[in-house]
């Protein structure tokens, strides 16, 4: 439904990374945002949150984004 990729890349540190945040709809109707991060061209970890409603779920992606993105994450 809605994804943002988000990556830091410092080629001094060697840091290849990627953080990506999707929302979706489970089959019983509850809204999930899952988070996936790692090195880029790897397998990442991945984790998942419930929602009762959209909005939250959005309210939550923005917030994680924002938290990112002071860290040097930069979205595509």
């Amino acid at each position: 439904m809605q994804s943002v990729t988000l990556y830091r890349i410092d080629s001094a540190r060697n840091m290849r990374r990627f953080y990506r945040l999707e929302i979706q709809v489970d089959l019983f109707g509850v809204w999930l945002l899952k988070k996936e991060w790692g090195r880029i061209g790897r397998h990442g970890q991945s984790r998942s949150a419930s929602f009762d409603g959209l909005a939250d779920a959005r309210h939550a992606m923005f917030e994680q984004q924002r938290a990112k993105e002071k860290r040097g994450y930069k979205a595509t």
